[in-house]
């Protein structure tokens, strides 16, 4: 007897083994109509598979939330069957499901280009009419080898040989095709649906190691419908009129080469808008009473081999040797130079919390191919902090930090942001009841926060669990940025105390934080969030003031001169051109306001105002456009500010 429980509570029962698509069968026609597969206590399995005991079972269908990585891995199947069909010279490798579809290796001497996507689109949507119905098979090692030779696939027979002889070798085919695979998939390509595409072509090596040989990497996308297919090609092209590479050279804001890969070169105006957004950050952490400090770039290993990071990042950092025997290590992160901060002189448990910031300039030897603009560099500020506190702190700080981040990303235009809870680490610094004791503590805190959160299972820092605080943008895109982390282990590690209230010495707890992440790719996510129109108390140039004619020059020096002494950051243009064409050149580089002046204006004394986007323009007197604009202008930090001391 085996009894079958379903996600409702209800209970059936069965005289033996039962597989996935007996049991939907036996739940209704429709069900078994609509299954993709089963979930045998939180495992997914093909509806073949039998159950063979008493088991939680969720029937998975399209609307399941599994369904899509489900329905990913299958189109890369359908995929790889596809491109063999079409070009029988080609070897494959892998194809895994990604997080917004899938993508496939092939080794194949000449190279596919884009022109090749129709056909094998059309391919891919004949195999899923075909209805190939996807048998799972367990094959001899031997036998396998020999299959993946003789068919010329040497990439497939030498990865055979390295799976390990206490697993089994599982085949998954497909009418004529078979590819090695573990599985789950669909029982059938007509259930995948044609709601799927291809975006582009890359490189990649075999195993990831650029010593083998190269293969051709082709990425797709996979969803549940027509209409979310569509919804996302739409977003893939909102994110590419908003990509910050292209913005940041239309904009003239930075640019990145190959003599200093993984660091950028900041022009002028990238550098005000890098400036003002340090700026603001100072400004919110000197009022919540944060101490700031600076530490050195280059650390002797020895530090870093004491707190760990030598251990877990070394491949990570970037090394020099000085004239002697000294290894100095670039610094990854700041943490054990707070540490040092921290022990100098001695601390009671009265300078509890201790709240130290910095902005600190990290490196990181990231992989070459990871590298993407502003968002994956090597150089990096981090707008770091560290809360040195007892354990009976940790909630109130915890609920300080998140009110202090929630705050800042408002100000920087983001109201919906989500909390993952990140816990131990198969790889960590620190004792199982420590971890215990850091993560009680953390998840008591949020809490206590009033905050919900989802759980990152394994994917804390080694010495700590942490929130992970991830923004959504304006095009709803996820990006991961502020974190706050326990540790309990640093402070040992490094032998961090205070004097408690007993007289006694005491390690401090420490909190990690960040709430930008670092400068560098939050200023990347932030241009790609506003499309370039920043807001105007952070773009590098607020106004320019544009001449109609050239009797206007003078008038317009004069515009100019007291916007600055307002502190606008104003620029003019003179050039004896047509106002439209100024209008247009403005507007491209998403210069916020226009003043435009011409011989009336300058008899008012008057400005005509031009908004970005907008069509109309506003006439006013020159003081009550310099007012209106340093209203707009001000730094959120100052209006919080200003809004605090005034109890509103």
């Amino acid at each position: 007897m085996v009894a079958i429980t379903l996600p409702d509570g209800s209970v059936r029962n069965f005289d033996g083994p039962v597989t996935g698509a007996a049991l939907a069968a036996d739940i209704g026609p429709g069900l078994a109509k609509a299954a993709l597969a089963v979930k045998v206590d939180g495992e997914l399995r093909d509806l073949s598979r039998t159950i063979e005991t008493d088991a939680g079972v969720e029937i998975v269908t399209r609307d399941h939330e599994d369904a899509l990585e489900l329905l990913r891995h299958d189109a890369a199947h359908v995929f790889a069957e596809a491109v063999q069909e079409l070009f029988p010279d080609t070897q494959i490798t892998f194809g895994p499901a990604t997080e917004d579809g899938f993508y496939y290796d092939f080794y194949r001497e000449a190279p596919f280009t884009p022109d090749d996507f129709e056909a094998m689109e059309k391919r891919m949507q004949e195999i899923v009419d075909r209805d190939e119905e996807i048998v799972r098979e367990i094959w001899d090692r031997d036998a396998a080898v020999k299959h993946f030779s003789d068919a010329g696939e040497t990439f497939k027979a030498n990865h055979v040989k390295t799976i390990p002889t206490k697993e089994d070798i599982s085949i998954y085919r497909q009418g004529d095709w078979l590819d090695l695979c573990t599985g789950p998939h669909l029982p059938s390509t007509g259930k995948l649906g044609k709601a799927f595409k291809l975006l582009k072509l890359a490189g990649a090596y075999w195993r990831g190691d650029a010593s083998n040989p190269q293969l051709q990497r082709i990425y797709g996308t996979c969803w549940r419908t027509e209409k979310e297919l569509r919804a996302y090609l739409h977003r893939l092209e909102e994110a590419e009129k908003r990509d910050h590479r292209r913005l940041g050279r239309e904009m003239d804001l930075f640019h990145i080469q190959e003599e200093a890969v993984g660091s950028v070169f900041w022009h002028p105006k990238g550098w005000t808008l890098y400036r003002e957004a340090e700026r603001y950050m100072r400004e919110r952490l000197e009022i919540a009473d944060y101490v700031e400090v600076k530490t050195p770039q280059l650390i002797d290993r020895t530090l870093w081999e004491k707190s760990g990071h030598w251990e877990k990042f070394r491949e990570n950092m970037f090394t020099a040797q000085d004239e002697g025997d000294k290894v100095l290590a670039l610094k990854p992160m700041n943490c054990p130079g707070h540490v040092q901060i921290f022990k100098q002189g001695i601390k009671s448990y009265r300078d509890l919390p201790l709240r130290m910031s910095e902005f600190g300039s990290c490196h990181r030897n990231e992989p070459s191919g990871a590298l993407h603009g502003l968002m994956r560099v090597r150089a990096f500020t981090q707008d770091d902090a560290h809360i040195f506190c007892m354990e009976s702190q940790i909630e109130d700080e915890t609920k300080l930090f998140i009110d202090l981040l929630s705050s800042i990303y408002r100000d920087f235009g983001f109201d919906d942001f989500t909390v993952k809870f990140a816990d131990r680490p198969e790889v960590r610094a620190g004792e199982d009841e420590v971890w215990d004791r850091a993560e009680k503590a953390l998840m008591d805190a949020t809490k206590a926060a009033g905050i919900e959160m989802d759980m990152n299972l394994g994917e804390g820092a080694f010495y700590g669990p942490k929130l992970e605080f991830v923004l959504r943008d304006a095009i709803g895109r996820e990006w991961q940025c502020g974190t706050l982390q326990a540790d309990f282990v640093l402070p040992e590690r490094l032998d961090a105390s205070y004097i408690g209230e007993d007289g006694e010495r005491h390690r401090p707890v420490m909190l990690h934080r960040a709430i930008l992440g670092s400068f560098e790719r939050f200023l990347g996510v932030l241009i790609e969030h506003y499309a370039g129109r920043m807001p105007l108390w952070l773009s590098s140039v607020q106004a320019v003031v544009a001449t109609i004619t050239g009797d206007a020059d003078a008038y317009a020096n004069d515009v100019i001169n007291a916007c600055k002494m307002a502190g606008l950051r104003v620029e003019a243009d003179l050039r004896n051109e047509k106002i439209n064409y100024k209008v247009r050149e403005h507007s491209l580089a998403k210069v916020p306001v226009l003043m435009v002046v011409g011989n009336r204006e300058a008899e008012d004394r008057t400005v005509a105002l031009r908004r970005l986007g907008g069509k109309n323009q506003e006439i006013l007197a020159l003081d009550d456009a310099i007012h209106t604009l340093v209203e707009e202008a001000a730094s959120p930090a100052v209006k919080n500010v200003d809004r605090n001391a005034s109890g509103s």
